[in-house]
């Protein structure tokens, strides 16, 4: 694995451990701030704005930057949001870096993704996005954790700090490694032929199904505790020991997705889906049951992330000369997804519906999707198109 790869993978690793960690901190932050919890809930759904919005603006304004410079430019904002985040004397400038914060993580990981496949040959371009999305398995399963113990052990302002290093670190790396031309090719072409690459089918259809596939995933994910103590029956303190399960599975299924998304793409994101809309019903029947359950979730986190290579890969391929606003929008979809899958279950369960019917979302979601993206794959085969060719300057080494 070339060191590039691995700067990349890095930031992405403190990306994910600051979108994340959050949540481990969030009684600690609220009490520090002197806020309730439900307030303190709004440093979350802040940071799903940010990168649904301002992601995309801020890939767009900087478009013509070197890929190199822009991620370098990234980091360093990473590192002060983790700072002014550290040394925040109020909710609303803790909110204000954020922010700053998820708007830099929108943009980054819709360069990174372009970038690091530049950075392999074509029949690599699957396992490049792969290893850039285990940066937040990875966070989940390490990052996460340990920030959250920091917090606990020397106080929450010492997790931002943490994650600031981690930052540091990774754009160091990056200032080393990182070929100078990685990447360029993005920062020819016009602004319009960025918002004409959007009108492509595939484009279109595959933030469809972004969308799709994270509402069936956070309408029960966003309430898979209460599901695991009140319907598996389960102790508050196992709880943790069966996401850490689901941490362990996307990591390897993110690599699977890699794998697959190099062989053959569409029938491997089909399959994927399909497999996703499984589980979702597996779950329904399994989650009575602590061991069949436990197996299940790892299952569901494998099947979950090996969907994010395909369906990047292919955003990446049919906006090759247009990459920028393309690649920004894939997490804008990811956390519109989130946002729309967390409220509708929670509106289920207000209205009755009940924890343990919650993956029949995800089943019905999925089924979507697949039928989205099974008539995208004919029509384009009917037409015969065929993905563009990459702008000049993005070689494939």
């Amino acid at each position: 694995m070339s060191l590039p790869l691995i700067a990349l993978f890095l930031a992405a690793l403190a990306f994910g451990t600051a979108e994340f960690v959050i949540a481990g901190i969030l009684p600690d932050v609220a009490s520090g701030l002197g806020i309730s919890i439900p307030v303190a809930g709004f440093l979350i759904s802040g940071y799903a704005i940010g990168i649904a919005i301002g992601g995309p603006v801020l890939a767009v304004l900087t478009k013509k930057l070197s890929r190199k410079t822009l991620i370098l430019l990234l980091g360093a904002s990473f590192t002060f949001g983790q700072v002014l985040c550290a040394i925040a004397p109020t909710f609303e400038l803790l909110m204000a870096a954020r922010v700053i914060v998820s708007v830099v993580h929108g943009t980054y990981f819709g360069i990174a993704a372009i970038v690091a496949v530049s950075l392999v040959p074509e029949d690599r371009r699957g396992f490049a996005v792969a290893l850039i999305l285990s940066g937040l398995t990875v966070s989940n399963i390490l990052g996460v954790p340990a920030g959250t113990a920091i917090g606990n052990a020397l106080g929450w302002r010492a997790t931002f700090w943490a994650v600031g290093v981690l930052g540091l670190l990774a754009t160091i790396a990056t200032a080393l490694f990182l070929p100078a031309s990685a990447g360029q090719g993005a920062t020819t072409g016009s602004f319009m032929r960025e918002f004409k690459a959007l009108g492509r089918q595939q484009i279109v259809t595959s933030l469809a199904i972004v969308v799709l596939v994270m509402i069936g995933q956070y309408s029960l994910f966003t309430y898979i505790a209460p599901l695991l103590i009140e319907i598996t029956m389960l102790d508050k303190d196992t709880v943790p020991w069966i996401l850490l399960l689901f941490g362990v599975g996307s990591t390897i299924g993110v690599f699977i997705g890699g794998r697959l998304a190099d062989w053959k793409l569409m029938p491997s994101l089909i399959v994927i889906m399909l497999l996703q809309a499984a589980i979702y019903m597996a779950i329904y029947f399994a989650s009575p049951y602590a061991i069949v359950m436990a197996v299940t979730v790892i299952a569901w986190g494998g099947v979950n992330f090996a969907f994010g290579s395909p369906v990047q890969s292919r955003v990446l391929a049919w906006a090759a000369d247009a990459p920028n606003l393309a690649s920004a929008l894939i997490p804008t979809g990811f956390n519109i997804g989130i946002a729309i899958g967390a409220v509708l279950g929670a509106a289920l369960l207000e209205n009755g519906f009940g924890y343990r019917n919650l993956p029949w979302i995800g089943a019905g979601a999925l089924l979507l999707a697949v039928a989205i993206a099974v008539l995208s794959y004919v029509w384009e085969k009917r037409s015969g198109a065929t993905p563009p060719p990459a702008l000049s300057g993005v070689p494939a080494e």
